[in-house]
């Protein structure tokens, strides 16, 4: 314990000052059973290391299996190949289909679009209930449309 030279208080031995009047104490010897190879303890990190003041690598994770994996061996002769998500565009069928308008050979191209009984709907309620007359949009159907003449096939 260190005496206060100013109001003669005991203070612990690694006080700089003094904890009852504020005054620095002189500068003392080292004793000789000093320990100066004492490392400050890491700082509390939950059990994590990502507040690490080291820089150590993280160890590396362990693998059950060295050589890859096989892909699965199809079923039968099949070949399972990947479905367009979308129509690609004309496309050109030999003899199997002839537009009726244009003579044309390739695919309609099948359109969404609101049927007419959606717009009989819609005029009708319009008119009765201006509140409700948007439920005939939501009446559609699939049309046919052949891509070279923009006509509708049948």
């Amino acid at each position: 314990m260190i005496q206060c030279q100013n109001c003669g208080q005991s203070n612990s031995d690694t006080s700089q000052f003094c904890r009852f009047c504020g005054t620095k104490f002189l500068v003392r010897q080292p004793n000789a059973q000093d320990n100066y190879d004492y490392q400050s303890p890491r700082p509390y990190a939950w059990k994590t290391d990502e507040y690490q003041t080291q820089s150590e690598p993280r160890p590396p994770k362990m693998v059950a299996r060295t050589e890859p994996l096989a892909p699965p061996a199809p079923l039968g002769n099949q070949q399972y190949g990947g479905q367009p998500l979308a129509y690609a565009g004309p496309q050109y069928l030999a003899g199997n289909y002839r537009c009726p308008h244009c003579g044309t050979q390739y695919l309609p191209i099948i359109e969404r679009r609101i049927s007419t009984a959606g717009w009989i709907t819609f005029s009708l309620l319009l008119v009765f209930t201006f509140i409700f007359f948007w439920i005939g949009l939501l009446m559609k159907e699939n049309v046919s449309i052949c891509p070279v003449c923009r006509t509708k096939v049948s």
